[in-house]
């Protein structure tokens, strides 16, 4: 029979393991916070996640930018200096994007829009308008799958082969390779794989809830997420089908243009 003495010990030695592992994960948020390119784990295969710790600062992601250098693959920039990298991902038309084009033209902002085939097939026109105005069309895939499921080399080129044909179908254009996995979900294997192909590898630093069609957040909602954690050197990504993104993006440019950013193309993150 266990005495009293034995639970209070046993009691003791759990309370000490977790006020251990409070501190050691507390440490490593504090680090992340801090110093957000210093690696504090490992890679983190599945679906891309942020925590935002402190206002105006990077996010905590789940691989840090030194283990993504090695497969050209990027969520942010590592620099003080107030710039911010405009991405919109794609996946259909629903009478958005010429307003979102209208104020990226406005601002002389560049920006990178990841497209699937289903925008190329059916939007040809926004298409050719995107790289007219000297924007970058990105690949997000032909289908859109969870490209982390896909485990042979020959498939996962593929879905990314068929979107080049595509596009150079519809704009004469060979397309660059950039690449953002749908839905964030990845594995280290297909970050490989992208690199064997000549691909960069493009996540985000800042995004918000903002591709429900049927529950589109609040001009407010909008800013209260996009005008606070906005940081330096920050990849944003937005999705064109969303109306208030369309509706606001003018308003959001010239907010951030007043806070002392500037707009670049992906092109000087992948140049780092």
């Amino acid at each position: 029979m266990k005495t009293l003495s034995f639970y209070i010990k046993k009691t003791a030695e759990l309370i000490f393991l977790a006020a251990l592992c409070f501190c050691l994960g507390d440490s490593a948020a504090r680090i992340g916070e801090r110093y957000p390119f210093v690696t504090v784990s490992a890679s983190a295969d599945g679906s891309w996640g942020l925590s935002f710790q402190q206002e105006g600062k990077p996010p905590v992601a789940n691989a840090s930018a030194e283990y993504l250098k090695q497969f050209n693959a990027h969520y942010a920039a590592d620099t003080q200096e107030k710039v911010i990298y405009l991405t919109f991902d794609a996946g259909y038309e629903n009478g958005n994007t010429e307003a979102i084009l209208d104020a990226l033209k406005k601002h002389n902002a560049p920006a990178c829009f990841f497209l699937v085939g289903n925008y190329l097939e059916t939007s040809p026109d926004l298409v050719k308008r995107m790289v007219s105005e000297g924007h970058t069309v990105g690949n997000h895939t032909f289908h859109h799958p969870d490209m982390s499921k896909i485990s042979t080399k020959e498939s996962f080129s593929k879905e990314l082969g068929d979107l080049e044909t595509l596009y150079q179908q519809v704009t004469g254009q060979t397309m660059k390779k950039y690449y953002r996995p749908p839905q964030g979900k990845y594995s280290e294997s297909n970050l490989q794989m992208a690199k064997d192909l000549g691909y960069h590898t493009f996540f985000w630093s800042l995004a918000y809830v903002d591709w429900y069609e049927g529950k589109q957040p609040s001009k407010e909602e909008a800013f209260n997420k996009l005008l606070g954690r906005i940081h330096p050197g920050a990849v944003v990504l937005l999705h064109s089908t969303s109306k208030t993104n369309g509706e606001i993006l003018d308003e959001l440019l010239t907010k951030w243009e007043d806070m002392g950013y500037r707009f670049a193309s992906l092109d000087e993150l992948a140049a780092q």
